[in-house]
């Protein structure tokens, strides 16, 4: 049976943790593998971990407005690098203004304040198995 790889992390100095433990523990519950790297974080190193871990989906949580400078450098490296890996973001500061921006560049998900567990689990297992299925069909 097919079980999602999620990287969880914080990007930079932010140091509000509470809300990815608590992500992260809802995706393990969901039955997924979870990779948490914790806070201090940068581009590199989410983007080593999710080729060395073979990751579906990175999920970053933003409680700071680093993500707006560091998320495109993420993607870039990703792209960069042609790994088949999605990012999602989840905070409360992530304003609509930005969501529409980093969707615009290439972030798979947004989740705020507003989203419900079910959304989360359903939007990342989503993101999961579309990845795996290019795998198999050798379109990534």
């Amino acid at each position: 049976m097919f079980k999602p790889r999620i990287i969880v992390a914080l990007l930079g100095i932010d140091q509000h943790e509470v809300g990815a433990v608590a992500v992260a523990g809802l995706l393990r519950d969901a039955g997924m593998e979870v990779i948490y790297l914790g806070r201090y974080n940068t581009p590199a190193t989410l983007l080593r971990a999710a080729r060395d871990e073979d990751a579906d989906v990175i999920g970053i949580s933003c409680h700071s407005w680093e993500y707006l400078q560091y998320t495109p450098v993420l993607l870039d490296a990703i792209a960069e690098q042609g790994l088949d890996v999605q990012v999602v973001l989840g905070g409360s500061v992530i304003t609509e203004a930005d969501a529409a921006q980093l969707r615009a560049i290439g972030v798979a998900d947004i989740f705020g304040p507003q989203s419900s567990s079910e959304q989360i689990v359903s939007s990342i297992r989503a993101l999961a198995a579309a990845r795996q299925e290019r795998a198999r069909s050798g379109t990534s």
